[in-house]
């Protein structure tokens, strides 16, 4: 039921959204909107209320609202034809004499035409959908503030500080620093640490001051890299055992909950990270550790296990050791206030557009691969996935996936609003529609760039299914 609930909840929802922005904008400006349609090709089932036809069709990967046109004839098709060519047949069951076509025999309105209305009312009509879209984002992300609150994180004190190759100022700052203030202003927890970061000035960088003095790290002109050097820092943890995996090193060597970890290899551990930097680069050999035990001290001997890990600002992947035990968390949980939720659903709302946006860059400069790119199949596993894990990742799923649709649309490519905007903008200049050929251009170059589109996610979706598959048949013709 997951695989079937769970992705049409989530593209149902964010579909939904955006073309009902579009379609409250339209009735607004009086523009005739014969059709509203979740889905494309053949309808499931259909109703029609005053002069609107509602369709749920069978293929749900979007939705439109059919407005009365002149000028896009060319791209009718994929909103189940113009007026003139759906319209119903004084003999059809469905005819309503009373109706404008295509339900009926009576024309459009000249005012009622989506090209007889002024270029700002076109515009609003174009961006209602990604506004619908964006104000969702901001609403599943305050609703989830709300309700979960804020995850507080009390220390201070750095755990550990991944290098980052073009902020080199970072080596200055080093695991058991406390941070005392970022700014001038006094840090009281992590979260403010990690949001002042977000703040600062980017042209006047971040100072951050700690028990050594002051450290002043530059930012980029755009701020785009705060997330990376926010990221580039792990709050302190004690070393105090308060995981150990059944099977795993830690557990087989005698491990207890509540051991507090006094040294690894001979060298003393102040801090968590410490004893987790020495097992990364032990892979494979013994480890003494001196361990204390209530008011005893022991030594315990062990052997961490390979596993593959990801560095989580370079991307980098290596294989480091674990031992297979995890660290008490000092985090709680703090209730918001509802205008704290709203501002803390507008800040995850920001930096997920702000994230979406550096994706897109970096696929044009080529340091981020197209092969990053998901398609359906992509965000329904997610979806399935994020449904297991409990409505609270799968409503930020939405959330995040609905602000993915608000940028992706704001694209100058035909078909897109972006595309559209920027079409109608340009011949507001010109003073007179583009011709027909034009036009036509136009929107071969759109198809084909969503075509290409599609079919770069499809690959991508499909890649590994289609290997093992051929690894399959491949081992029945050996």
């Amino acid at each position: 039921m997951l695989a079937i609930l769970a992705p049409i909840l989530v593209f149902g929802l964010v579909i939904f959204v955006h073309e009902f922005g579009h379609f409250l904008a339209a009735k607004a400006t009086g523009v005739y909107a014969p059709r509203f349609s979740i889905g494309f090709g053949p309808a499931i089932f259909r109703f029609r209320r005053g002069e609107t036809e509602y369709v749920l069709a069978w293929l749900p990967l979007g939705g439109y609202v059919r407005m009365a046109s002149r000028h896009d004839a060319e791209t009718a098709f994929l909103e189940g034809g113009s007026e003139e060519q759906t319209a119903r047949a004084a003999t059809d069951p469905d005819f309503d004499p009373d109706a404008m076509i295509p339900f009926g025999p009576k024309p459009v309105p000249e005012n009622r035409w989506f090209e007889s209305k002024p270029l700002w009312a076109r515009i609003v009509i174009m961006v209602a959908g990604v506004f619908m879209n964006a104000l969702l984002a901001v609403v599943v992300a305050t609703v989830l503030a709300y309700h979960y609150a804020q995850v507080i994180y009390p220390s201070t004190v750095i755990g550990d500080v991944h290098p980052v190759a073009s902020v080199p100022q970072l080596d200055q700052l080093h695991g058991g620093d406390t941070v005392r203030a970022v700014d001038g202003s006094t840090i009281k927890n992590w979260n403010q640490f990690q949001q002042d970061i977000f703040t600062a000035v980017p042209s006047g960088g971040v100072t951050i001051t700690t028990q050594r003095g002051d450290v002043r790290i530059p930012l980029a002109r755009d701020g785009s890299n705060a997330e990376q050097i926010a990221g580039a820092f792990q709050y302190n943890l004690a070393p105090v055992i308060d995981t150990l995996f059944p099977g795993d090193p830690a557990a087989a060597a005698g491990f207890h909950l509540g051991d507090s970890i006094i040294s690894v290899a001979g060298h003393p551990v102040r801090i968590w990270s410490e004893m987790v930097t020495r097992v990364a680069s032990s892979a494979h050999q013994p480890l003494p550790f001196v361990v204390r035990r209530g008011a005893a001290v022991d030594t315990l001997t062990v052997t961490p296990k390979a596993s593959v890990d990801t560095d989580a600002v370079t991307g980098a992947v290596k294989t480091v050791g674990r031992i297979g035990a995890g660290a008490r968390d000092p985090s709680h949980r703090q209730e918001l206030t509802f205008p704290q939720a709203v501002a803390s659903g507008l800040r995850i709302t920001w930096t997920n557009a702000g994230a979406v946006f550096k994706v897109l860059h970096d696929i044009t400069v080529g340091t981020v691969s197209v092969k990053q790119l998901g398609g359906p199949i992509a965000i329904t596993r997610a979806s399935v996935s994020a449904a297991r894990n409990g409505l609270d990742e799968l409503f930020y799923l939405i959330a995040l996936l609905s602000i993915n649709v608000a940028v992706l649309n704001l694209l100058p490519i035909p078909i897109l609003d972006g595309g559209q905007i920027l079409i109608n903008v340009l011949e507001s200049a010109k003073g007179s529609p583009f011709s027909l050929r034009t036009r036509e251009y136009i929107l071969r170059f759109g198809l084909v760039a969503i075509a290409l589109l599609f079919a770069i996610v499809m690959y991508n979706d499909t890649q590994a299914g289609i290997a093992k598959l051929f690894g399959w048949v491949g081992k029945l013709v050996q």
